[in-house]
């Protein structure tokens, strides 16, 4: 049973961090290391036009030492693949492995609502695989 995304961003809260794509690679990878996380949405205008992850600072630095100073346009990945709400965990998880990338930014009616990465789409199918086992051991156990 495939989860929305809707419930997951339910679960895990909506807050996004964001650039702009003449913010420095510098600020962003602060703000990344700051808050945690592994990637940053780029909004140009309240549009998303990029995703900055971890990943793509790595591969730009293996080729450009002074990549902290380079604006985050020339890093990000771009174009961008979202998802809505209303795609499924099941949905993400095969275009997160097809696409081979981790982070993907929810937009509904062309508004940023979230953002999932796939370490919150394994943790959805992980618990759906918990609730499975412990209904099926009720029901050979016949507690259910």
């Amino acid at each position: 049973m495939s989860e929305s995304i809707e419930r997951v961003l339910a679960k895990k809260g909506s807050d996004v961090l964001t650039v702009a794509p003449d913010d420095s690679v510098g600020e962003a990878v602060r703000r990344l290391a700051d808050r945690n996380v592994g990637a940053v949405v780029v909004l140009d205008g309240g549009s998303v036009v990029g995703v900055m992850s971890e990943r793509d600072v790595v591969r730009r630095l293996a080729v450009d030492h002074d990549v902290l100073g380079l604006p985050v346009r020339d890093v990000m990945t771009s174009p961008v693949t979202t998802c809505t709400s209303s795609s499924t965990t099941d949905e993400l998880a095969r275009t997160m492995t097809d696409g081979r990338f981790r982070h993907v930014p929810v937009v509904d009616d062309d508004q940023l609502v979230g953002i999932v990465s796939i370490g919150d789409v394994v943790k959805r199918r992980l618990d759906e695989l918990e609730m499975q086992t412990e209904q099926l051991t009720g029901y050979v156990s016949g507690t259910y």
